[in-house]
């Protein structure tokens, strides 16, 4: 993967500035977690089920909250980060709220080298593929750490979103992943008035493109949902509805925004 090192190492400073900000930000609320709420959503809580007793991968798990808040349910959970920022407050978090956890800071195409490990879940959720370029070897590193029997479940932000510039005005970007995606960021969406500035480099992939690398690694999917709302207020103009789940003003349950998946390994 050399040929992207220097998009995953501006990425990576990227999203140690933003874990700097996040941690503080109202939008992760952590002093909610550290009293007991979850960061889970009702989506993956629904369709992931009962993770009591199971190990559970996390793969760009953030600064963690997420993989502590199935640890609560019962999982006994190690999350993979690339950023050393969001590794060291999910250490912390672990420490200071007395949840067990395992966290690893590596990229996930090295994780190889690092994690030999078999898991009874491999999970992954929200705005974290576009940020790798390449599926085939995503989903190598699934099939190798799961389990036979295991489940692969992930909740995540749908293709047809992302083509749309930011304001959802006009199609900006391919739908399938044929373009390096550069985009000037200012702020961040967990705080849009954050000093930080920088670019950042991502990739698209098609609803065709996941789930066939994923029946291509001997997986086979149990279902595919797709959802016209996103539980999270983090892109511009979008409205809250009576449901307490988000949506783009004007575009209201006209495109499909999140798609989950649910896959066992055979």
């Amino acid at each position: 993967m050399d040929d992207f090192k220097k998009y995953f190492d501006a990425n990576k400073d990227l999203w140690n500035q933003r874990t700097a900000v996040h941690k503080d930000s109202a939008f992760y609320d952590v002093e909610g977690f550290k009293k007991g709420d979850t960061s889970l959503k009702q989506i993956e809580l629904k369709e992931l089920g009962d993770v009591k007793g199971k190990k559970l991968l996390h793969l760009q798990c953030h600064f963690g909250m997420d993989t502590m808040s199935w640890a609560r349910l019962g999982a006994e959970v190690t999350g993979i980060d690339f950023s050393e920022e969001a590794i060291d407050t999910a250490n912390q978090l672990s420490a200071e709220t007395g949840i067990p956890a395992k966290f690893i800071c590596a990229n996930l195409y090295d994780l190889k080298d690092q994690l030999q490990e078999k898991f009874d879940i491999v999970y992954t959720s929200y705005g974290v593929i576009c940020w790798l370029p390449d599926l085939e070897k995503w989903a190598d590193l699934i099939a190798r750490n799961l389990k036979p029997g295991g489940i692969f479940y992930m909740a995540e932000f749908h293709p047809v979103l992302w083509m749309f510039d930011e304001n959802f005005d006009k199609i900006k970007y391919y739908y399938h992943n044929k373009e390096l995606i550069t985009v000037n960021s200012e702020g961040t969406y967990a705080d849009k008035y954050a000093a930080i500035k920088a670019k950042e480099y991502s990739w698209n992939h098609s609803l065709s493109e996941v789930i066939n690398v994923l029946i291509s690694r001997g997986l086979r999917i149990e279902f595919l949902n797709e959802f016209s709302y996103s539980p999270f207020n983090c892109f511009n103009h979008l409205e809250i509805g009576l449901d307490g789940n988000y949506r783009i003003r004007g575009q209201e349950d006209k495109i499909p925004m999140v798609y989950s998946i649910k896959a066992t390994r055979m």
